[in-house]
């Protein structure tokens, strides 16, 4: 076990996947020499040369188009976006050829690829920085969708991604980057890929978080625990494929269940799942299913970003409607704001 940032596990990921295998490349915008804006690529390009980690135009969608015909010639190409909504002029390539070659082939032909986007907030940037835009990618079948919470997690997923016949969009809560975890190389720990993890136990509620927000949660879950209140915490790591059987086998257990995302709540991730558990756990469940997400609005400036991003007392807020059935005033949402 070693204690590392997310950054490094994420490089260390790249460097064991570029050494391991020929086929692996790595490129984008700056990730070459500079080592990308978070030097999750630092040092690649010295060690394995500008033929296997190397600087591309600013030109997204030719980014993702490169890649496209690099997996379709053998190649296994993991790219970076660099900023999530720097991702959106590539979008075409993604829901037009990246997610659906596998289909229209009728199989003959996949792609092994993984398109890296670091996403959400928490880090003071401005808008084009900070977008949540995973529901973007869930909604389009052919695609996995993977987030990790934790340095080991992102090491292991990032390797499960590299190796994975299919396309993957991973995405880096860049507010965890420079947060630090112990991390297994030779012995794995994490739980596979397609699987979430329990990594808080409770009874009175379960919390269902993924990415940037697992910290909420448990964050939450301790100051609750203060209270006498015993909360789980669910980390989904991947959102596609969505691990049912985790999140039903706590909430079946616990009879409560608040999903929280950093993404606005309209049409969100955690709409989807909150019809899940509603469907699969509706008779063991003693209070409606809440949300606590962003605001439904577009990202705000950097001053207004602690206001707009979900915390633990907005999670605990939740938590009482729960138990005690309060109702909210929404009136300062100004729309359909299911965030508490």
């Amino acid at each position: 076990m070693t204690s590392l940032s997310m950054a490094q596990a994420l490089n260390a990921a790249l460097r064991d996947a570029l050494r391991e295998d020929e086929r692996v490349l790595v490129f984008g915008e700056d990730v070459g020499p500079l080592g990308g804006v978070f030097r999750v690529t630092d040092g690649l390009t010295k060690e394995f040369g500008e033929e296997r980690c190397f600087d591309t135009p600013l030109a997204e969608a030719g980014i993702v188009g490169l890649a496209v015909g690099l997996a379709m010639g053998g190649f296994r190409p993991v790219i970076e976006m660099q900023f999530d909504a720097f991702a959106y002029p590539a979008f075409e390539q993604i829901a037009s050829h990246v997610a659906k070659l596998r289909n229209r082939t009728r199989g003959r032909l996949s792609l092994p690829m993984v398109i890296r986007i670091p996403y959400a907030g928490g880090i003071g940037g401005v808008e084009h920085h900070c977008d949540s835009s995973e529901a973007y990618y869930a909604h389009t079948p052919g695609l996995k969708v993977v987030t990790p919470a934790t340095a080991d997690d992102a090491y292991w997923l990032l390797r499960d991604a590299i190796a994975d016949p299919d396309p993957v969009i991973f995405m880096e809560p860049k507010r965890l980057y420079w947060s630090k975890g112990e991390t297994s190389f030779g012995d794995r720990r994490a739980a596979g890929f397609g699987q979430a993890a329990v990594v808080r136990e409770g009874r009175d509620a379960t919390l269902v978080a993924y990415g940037p927000s697992v910290s909420v949660a448990l964050q939450a879950a301790d100051a609750a625990a203060e209270d006498g209140l015993a909360l789980e915490v669910v980390d989904l790591r991947t959102i596609v494929p969505f691990d049912d059987s985790t999140v039903v086998s706590s909430v079946r257990k616990t009879g409560r269940c608040v999903v929280i995302q950093e993404a606005q709540g309209f049409a969100g991730v955690g709409a989807e799942i909150a019809a899940r558990v509603q469907e699969r756990c509706f008779h063991s469940l003693a209070a409606p299913v809440l949300r606590v997400t962003g605001f439904d609005i577009p990202y705000p400036p950097p001053i207004l970003e602690h206001s707009h991003l979900p915390d633990a007392d907005r999670v605990l807020d939740a938590v009482d409607r729960l138990q005690f059935g309060d109702e909210p005033d929404l009136a300062h949402l100004g729309g359909s704001g299911e965030a508490s």
